[in-house]
């Protein structure tokens, strides 16, 4: 199925957020430990309440993932991921809203979710990432914003994308 086809038919997307914070031209990764994407380095972020702006569920998921409140954090990316053939789509399938953070309060602090770990912007784990992060972080990373769809097959492999660059950041 073709990702035009499927879109078309799935069910609506449920938002996420995931935030990178950046510092000295490294970005901090998190190990998720539990849950969705164990075993994965990843950005660090989570579901959005029904009460919550997706600016208010960035903050709250970074305070008890990794124990910081952003204090300044831009929108660079939109991602949706689709995968049709998972057991249950309308779980899976996502909308995803990604930030950078440049400055922050408090100590990073590893929890039961989340072991954090700072990496070279050059140096980023993409073997060890969800299959999509290799097509759009680099461009995040050098200062893009985007948008960008992700069709997934049953082994999570990406198999069909769209990637617009909307603007370089100032």
């Amino acid at each position: 199925m073709k990702l035009a086809e499927y879109k078309n038919m799935a069910p609506p997307l449920r938002q996420r957020t995931l935030c990178f914070l950046l510092h000295n031209e490294k970005v901090l990764l998190g190990l998720k430990k539990s849950g969705f994407g164990k075993g994965n380095w990843l950005g660090i972020g989570g579901k959005v309440e029904p009460d919550e702006t997706i600016e208010q569920a960035a903050i709250r998921e970074m305070e008890e993932e990794i124990c910081v409140t952003p204090e300044n954090f831009n929108k660079v990316a939109t991602l949706n991921f689709y995968f049709p053939q998972a057991d249950n789509p309308a779980r899976w399938n996502q909308q995803v809203i990604v930030f950078i953070v440049n400055e922050w309060h408090g100590e990073i602090t590893e929890t039961d979710e989340i072991k954090p770990k700072w990496f070279p912007a050059n140096e980023i784990p993409f073997e060890s990432m969800w299959d999509d992060a290799q097509y759009w972080l680099p461009a995040v990373l050098d200062d893009k914003q985007l948008k960008a769809e992700f069709l997934f097959n049953q082994d999570l492999e990406v198999i069909e994308k769209t990637i617009v660059i909307t603007s370089d950041q100032p």
